[in-house]
């Protein structure tokens, strides 16, 4: 298998896995807060909405149509 291959296989089971959950959202550590002497942890949300996993869907399914095409 060759590179875009595999980015293509990628990108289609990460379209598909998006569009199968309608969005993904994770969380990751945001800037700590001091605050009187305290100190107060923060998160930031993150959402990946399901307009990009079908963006790469798309695009992994041309990549692999191309790729079959030259060949």
């Amino acid at each position: 298998m060759n590179t875009k291959t595999i980015v293509a296989v990628l990108l289609v089971t990460l379209g598909i896995v998006v569009l199968a959950y309608s969005g993904i959202s994770f969380t990751t550590p945001g800037k700590p807060i001091e605050f009187l002497g305290m100190h107060i942890a923060t998160t930031d949300n993150h959402f990946i909405p399901p307009v990009v996993g079908a963006l790469a869907l798309v695009g992994g399914i041309v990549l692999l149509v191309v790729r079959s095409r030259q060949a």
